[in-house]
């Protein structure tokens, strides 16, 4: 699974921010569309690893699920250069220390892999390429959906890793 992710993402062709640079608006299913008055500032591909602990259901008695822990992944540019990091918060985190968190918004299913997600992002941390990002899209996902191997009592607090690749698109709020 690891080397396929790694062969799609040396095919992905991402472009990284550039301020002269016009970029296309990624086809998304409704759920996940960027509103109106947004555009794209910066496109990135995130390969990485999601870790899922087995825990008890909120109230359910005796009933158990596997539940994102968080993430640990590195966001490449189209010229497969390291650009960022993206992890739990969940936190988008540019090399140059900028950063943004946000709330999810929405998802769509992939079946397989983890779904296609929506984010509004918060106020961004520091100055750099996550200055002012207003959205953030999780799309094209390969992997990373729940364990299939079994949660339970016997298990509880049990972590898994799981190997996942997805485009991050982000962007800001036209003038």
């Amino acid at each position: 699974m690891y080397a396929k992710i790694t062969l799609l993402a040396a095919a992905a062709t991402l472009t990284a921010c550039s301020g002269h640079m016009m970029m296309k608006t990624p086809e998304a299913p409704a759920a996940v569309t960027v509103p109106a008055g947004n555009k794209v500032v910066m496109k990135t591909v995130g390969i990485g690893e999601l870790t899922y602990q087995c825990r008890a259901k909120a109230n359910m008695p005796g009933a158990f699920e596997w539940v994102l822990a968080g993430p640990d992944a590195i966001l490449y540019d189209s010229n497969k250069m390291a650009v960022g990091k993206y992890y739990g918060g969940p936190t988008w985190e540019a090399n140059d220390g900028s950063k943004v968190t946000g709330k999810q918004l929405a998802v769509s299913p992939n079946p397989g892999s983890i779904p296609l997600q929506l984010v509004q992002a918060n106020p961004s941390m520091g100055k750099g390429a996550m200055s002012d990002i207003t959205y953030i899209q999780r799309l094209n996902t390969v992997g990373g959906a729940a364990p299939a191997t079994p949660c339970g009592a016997a298990n509880v607090n049990a972590k898994q890793i799981v190997k996942y690749q997805a485009d991050y698109v982000f962007y800001r709020a036209t003038m």
